[in-house]
């Protein structure tokens, strides 16, 4: 190719020269931030209009429904949710209160706090899964061909920052 060739001239011959090519880690994580705020509050809208549920309740019911025997510890519970204790205990106060999720303990362990779902919390969550579950999708399917990379990308930061204990 010529240097004065009237078809390449003004175009970067280093595709990391265009805008959006190779962001620089402040736009990145402006992006991760600005999406995951946006998807959060657009789903827990849903969840509280259809559900009557926050997305972080839900995310706990669904924690507990996946749990053997739909029991977990409040310690399972905020390790899947990524909260404090104090955080899934308050969650899960107020599922409580809704009648979704009873607290006991095991016969054999008396020291460890369990939540149960009742038979309500398991329809609210199964409801509530179709809500969550649709549009997550619905939102995400703006990824196109680009979702396997740009999860593939984000499993392997959040690998990479996982807290050892």
């Amino acid at each position: 190719m010529r240097p004065d060739d009237v078809l390449t001239t003004g175009i970067p011959a280093d595709p990391a020269a265009l805008a959006g090519a190779a962001p620089r880690p402040a736009e990145t994580w402006l992006r991760i931030v600005q999406v995951h705020d946006r998807i959060t509050h657009r789903v827990d809208s849903a969840l509280h209009r259809e559900h009557d549920l926050s997305l972080t309740g839900f995310e706990a019911l669904r924690r507990i429904a996946e749990a053997p025997g739909e029991r977990a510890t409040m310690g399972e519970v905020a390790e899947a949710l990524g909260l404090s204790r104090a955080g899934v205990t308050s969650t899960v106060g107020r599922l409580v209160e809704q009648g979704l999720v009873v607290r006991e303990r095991r016969p054999g362990d008396r020291r460890l706090l369990h939540a149960r779902l009742t038979e309500a919390g398991r329809e609210r969550a199964r409801a509530a899964a179709v809500t969550h579950d649709e549009l997550v999708a619905h939102l995400l399917a703006l990824l196109g061909d680009d979702a396997a990379v740009v999860t593939d990308a984000l499993a392997r930061v959040s690998a990479a920052t996982r807290i050892r204990r």
